[in-house]
């Protein structure tokens, strides 16, 4: 595992839709005994935008998220960030993210990962397609300019 690996998975898990997360963690039967480092809190993070993503940055407002952290019986440690105020899916989200650290990432990356992926890629085509079904492509045949 490295932290390009580490950021990418846990992303798919903030932006899953709820119960998702959960719900694949249940059908794989990945359920597994952990302590808490920090239960499920519910805050805001400040989010900062840039006029035409170059310019000087602003505080654009703030998002309500649920974070936790929780360490597995091997030692390895899982953090969990989601939008919104759902504790059940931060935990699922770091019961994934320490689950991912194991020797089963493997296996675990095909039942969790690989279905999130899939549902973002169908998600971002539909919307690519529904967009594209729009598009208006303008053609002069002669400019009357008499």
């Amino acid at each position: 595992m490295n932290q390009e690996d580490r950021k990418e998975w846990m992303g798919l898990f903030a932006r899953a839709p709820q119960g998702k997360v959960a719900a694949l963690l249940a059908n794989a039967n990945l359920a597994s005994e952990f302590e808490w480092l920090r239960k499920p809190e519910i805050g805001s993070v400040m989010l900062r935008g840039r006029a035409g993503a170059v310019g000087a940055p602003f505080n654009l407002g703030e998002m309500t998220v649920t974070r936790c952290s929780l360490r597995l019986p091997n030692g390895e440690v899982g953090h969990g960030y989601v939008q919104g105020r759902d504790k059940d899916a931060a935990q699922s989200a770091a019961l994934a993210d320490a689950l991912l650290q194991t020797d089963a990432a493997s296996d675990i990356s095909q039942q969790i990962l690989l279905p999130l992926r899939t549902a973002e890629f169908e998600k971002k085509k539909n919307r690519a397609e529904k967009a594209a079904s729009t598009k208006v492509e303008f053609f002069t045949m002669a400019r009357g300019e008499d």
